[in-house]
């Protein structure tokens, strides 16, 4: 699946704007739309809806902003009288957890996972210089069979409320773009680059593979293969090939890496067909201890971030994406994860130009059914047995406690096919450096192995160029973690002087550095892909105490100069870039405040400490 590009075969419409838009609160199992048959008609009773965008923030009524279930959007489209003749698509790039599409009265496609795209050929129903009815349906809930999982549970008064394992606001909606698309009947319907460089001589290599399909309007098949053409920044052709596969050299290479992220542009055309994809040009892997970038050792320095702001929510938002990577900049970051899902793909193409290295992540996370305020004492995540050992039932009005073995087959597969499309997505792009398949699963349970091992494999498999890597959780520690040999990075998010001896830094070190001493005789990389401490903006105190921005900085700061003594930690992301929604809670006032950002991308005292010290590093 192809990101919608222009080219002089390809035209799209971006369908960006209001929708109407109705929640669905009728009281059949199946959803009031879904059975009175909402996509046959516009939609009426509702209201309109900015895409992309969650709806949450956007409502005045708490029983919709927290809204269980399905809500729907619908929109008219005129399709262009000059696409006659061409196959025509109808992609949505994320409908979050659940997205049903219909064209005028039929049902093209059905998805679930939330961050990742997915399209349907409407070209039997579209018709040119007509108005096409689109309609999406997304659903919400989350269940014990879904990545990442939840819990659904209703009031004696019907009311459902959504109960999930994860530490940030379950936002729903149209996140990101929906696109109509024409393309040749005949057409590129797939591209993978895979590079190295050879750092000794300068030598570059890009391996390609073209897939080529056509859809039920072709008359006749193209009479030429697939070629293509490398072209430098400039536009001149330096390599060239024909047939669906083939290796580009490029005999004086210039690689991509922060500090100059220099892009080729591969040119594809089959048939009538064209379609074009920047290309870096770099190779990354794991010797030992390092991590190696075009042969280099890389120091990362950075944050795990999130899709979060106000008002839009989880939609993308290229003014905030802007602002994001401005401040990265400022900062001296030269690194990210895509905590905890994969992000809009226009993120990644500006990693791609901005030179950011991006550690890519499935939407896997709250695997870990006993973790913290969010989970049951004692519950068991992939253990089959009913093991459960909790003492209490539920609190008064509140969840049921979750069964034991609940991450069962189903969520497997659920996890299986998030990693599939997160590689099949994202493989292409040079600032994608490592799959985080996870995070903070809970691997202290012996069960753990059998439920990762071949996902671990499924990756490796999908993409055999980058190191594989999950966020491991402060439970599941060198001695009794059971997966982490799988993997080509040791990642490991650790709150030491917050959730483990908070306000006394002194022993809070002295801890952390033992179990990073420990994970450093695996011999493998480190990556501390979370540390740090909530701050309350403008709270100040002296001597520092746990929620001023004071205790923030000698937090992070202690902590630095324990990573600087280990050889073995080659990257350090702190936790968070900005302060950041999370689900009404009493010891969440407003949501996360472990931004060194503020919500609204303002510096916190720690982002000045962290310039100080990384832009003194230089980029890599």
């Amino acid at each position: 699946m192809l990101t919608p590009r222009e080219s002089s075969s390809r035209e799209y419409l971006r369908l960006d704007g209001l929708w109407r838009f109705r929640f669905d609160t009728g009281a059949e199992a199946a959803g009031a739309g879904t059975v009175q048959e909402w996509w046959r008609a516009p939609l009426t009773g509702g209201r309109e809806m900015p895409v992309p965008a969650s709806y949450n923030d956007l409502v005045t009524d708490p029983a919709e902003r927290e809204h269980v279930g399905d809500v729907w959007y619908q929109r008219d489209v005129v399709v262009p009288a000059s696409w006659a003749g061409r196959r025509i698509v109808l992609r949505c790039d994320a409908a979050t957890h659940h997205g049903t599409v219909w064209a005028g009265d039929t049902q093209v496609a059905d998805h679930s996972g939330g961050y990742t795209p997915f399209e349907a050929d409407v070209t039997e129903l579209a018709r040119c210089g007509e108005p096409l009815r689109v309609t999406v349906r997304v659903g919400n809930e989350l269940t014990m069979a879904t990545i990442p999982p939840g819990v659904i549970s209703a009031s004696a008064g019907g009311q459902r409320s959504q109960r999930y394992f994860h530490d940030f606001y379950n936002y729903a909606g149209l996140h990101r773009s929906v696109w109509l698309y024409a393309t040749p009947p005949a057409y590129i319907d797939g591209l993978t680059v895979r590079t190295d460089f050879d750092p000794a001589t300068g030598a570059g290599q890009v391996c390609y593979h073209v897939d080529t399909a056509a859809s039920g309007t072709a008359t006749d098949p193209p009479v030429a293969p697939a070629s293509v053409l490398l072209r430098d920044a400039a536009g001149e052709v330096v390599a060239q090939a024909e047939g669906p596969d083939g290796e580009l050299a490029v005999a004086s290479g210039r690689p991509w890496q922060p500090g100059d992220p220099y892009l080729y542009r591969l040119d594809v055309t089959y048939g009538a067909d064209e379609y074009w994809l920047p290309v870096g040009i770099r190779t990354v892997r794991v010797a030992g201890s390092r991590l190696l970038l075009n042969g280099a050792p890389i120091t990362l320095r950075g944050f795990g971030m999130h899709e979060d702001g106000a008002i839009r929510g989880k939609g993308h938002d290229d003014a905030r994406m802007v602002r994001d990577f401005a401040l990265l900049d400022w900062i001296g970051a030269n690194s990210f994860r895509t905590s905890h899902y994969p992000y809009a793909e226009e993120v990644l193409d500006y990693a791609d130009r901005r030179g950011l290295l991006v550690i890519a992540e499935a939407p896997a996370v709250g695997l870990h059914l006993s973790l913290g305020n969010m989970g049951d004492h004692g519950a068991r995540t992939f253990t089959p047995e009913p093991t459960k050992t909790a003492a209490s039932g539920p609190e008064p009005n509140g969840p049921e406690p979750i069964g034991a073995g609940a991450i069962g087959a189903e969520a497997a597969a659920a996890h299986l096919a998030a990693i599939r499309e997160l590689i099949a997505r994202d493989r292409n792009h040079p600032c994608v450096i490592a799959w985080s398949i996870a995070n903070e699963p809970d691997t202290a349970e012996g069960a753990a192995r059998d439920y990762f091992s071949p996902l671990v494999a499924a990756a490796r498999e999908l993409d055999a160029t980058r190191p594989v890597c999950f966020a491991n959780v402060a439970t599941a520690p060198p001695a009794v973690d059971v997966v982490t040999d799988l993997f080509d990075l040791i990642c490991v998010n650790r709150y030491y002087g917050w959730y483990v001896h908070p306000g006394d830094l002194k022993a809070a070190m002295r801890y952390l550095e033992d179990e990073l001493r420990a994970w450093a005789r695996y011999g493998k990389p480190i990556v501390v892909t979370e540390f740090g401490a909530d701050a309350l903006p403008g709270l100040h105190a002296l001597p520092p105490v746990v929620w001023s921005e004071d205790y923030q900085v000698a937090l992070i700061d202690a902590s630095l100069r324990v990573f600087r003594r280990i050889p073995q930690v080659i990257g350090e992301h702190v936790w968070n870039f900005a302060d950041f929604a999370t689900a009404q809670a009493v010891h969440r006032p407003g949501g996360n405040h472990k931004g060194v950002f503020t919500r609204d991308r303002q510096p916190k005292a720690a982002a000045w400490l962290l310039r100080e010290r990384w832009r003194d590093d230089g980029p890599g």
